[in-house]
């Protein structure tokens, strides 16, 4: 099961750093032209769009530095869970934006984030 959860963790770790670094470096038209599920940039402003390049970023590192530390490693489940709530408002702007084929993988990693929340607290926690 650890081993199960490190690579779900590097992987959404990988795609959300990514994701940020996407939204931090490019401008918003840049950003909106890299693929058709990207139109939700065109409901916030610059300032919004730093603000959830940040979060991705933070939550990024927070799946996998602590524990591959080995030091405060509750923040990793932490991090996880939190970006599980940030997914649930993504799907809450899809749901808003009737953008249905986009809100099942907005879903999808909400359900990662849960279960790899729920393996670190509870089937494999870090030592």
């Amino acid at each position: 099961m650890d081993t199960t959860l490190w690579i779900i963790a590097a992987t959404l770790a990988v795609a959300f750093t990514a994701g940020a670094l996407s939204l931090l470096l490019l401008p918003a038209e840049r950003y909106r032209a890299l693929g058709a599920s990207q139109h939700w940039v065109d409901d916030f402003g610059p300032g919004h769009l730093r603000a959830i390049g940040v979060v991705k970023l933070v939550g990024a590192v927070g799946l996998v530095v602590p524990a591959a530390l080995g030091t405060a490693t509750v923040l990793t489940p932490l991090a996880a869970c939190g970006l599980a709530l940030f997914m649930a408002g993504a799907g809450t702007t899809r749901f808003r934006r009737s953008e249905w084929r986009y809100l099942a993988g907005d879903l999808a990693f909400v359900a990662l984030f849960v279960f790899l929340a729920w393996g670190r607290f509870d089937l494999q926690p870090l030592a």
